[in-house]
């Protein structure tokens, strides 16, 4: 189980290996995407709470990256944060995810991106339930549901 000490670690010292990588252009992301699938995983922008059709969905299942679908979390670690964006304990391996520091709008925060595609996928904090402690709070728009 990842801790908040290893995702700190992995934004300074770098990430764990991902099991491949995709690398598209971004006319090859625009084709494949919506617009604001690609504003949000390329472009690194944001759902607006409650916006997002994943927040409210309760299905057994995979939440798959939309880029290129590895998955990333499992509906069994997913938790009701009261945030507006779907949150998870953890991820589904280690090395699903990608880790960088975020010092924008005057914030230090922990950005998460899907390892394989580098899809912006949200931010983790460290005020989630136990036992991690973690909340991976992800953008709707940055997954699809595999349901089981």
């Amino acid at each position: 189980m990842l801790t908040w000490k290893e995702v700190i670690n992995f934004s300074v010292k770098g990430n764990p290996t991902p099991d491949k990588r995709i690398e598209k252009t971004d006319n090859e992301w625009r084709a494949q995407l919506t617009p604001e699938q690609f504003r949000i995983t390329r472009q690194k922008g944001t759902e607006r709470p409650h916006s997002g059709a994943l927040c409210s969905a309760h299905d057994a299942g995979k939440y798959n990256c939309i880029c290129c679908d590895t998955p990333l979390f499992d509906s069994t670690i997913k938790f009701s944060s009261g945030t507006g964006w779907p949150s998870f304990t953890q991820p589904i391996k280690e090395n699903a995810i990608k880790y960088e520091r975020d010092t924008t709008f005057g914030m230090v925060r922990v950005e998460v991106m899907c390892n394989t595609c580098d899809a912006h996928l949200g931010h983790v904090f460290p005020d989630g339930p136990e036992p991690s402690g973690l909340r991976y709070c992800i953008n709707s728009e940055s997954m699809q549901l595999e349901k089981e």
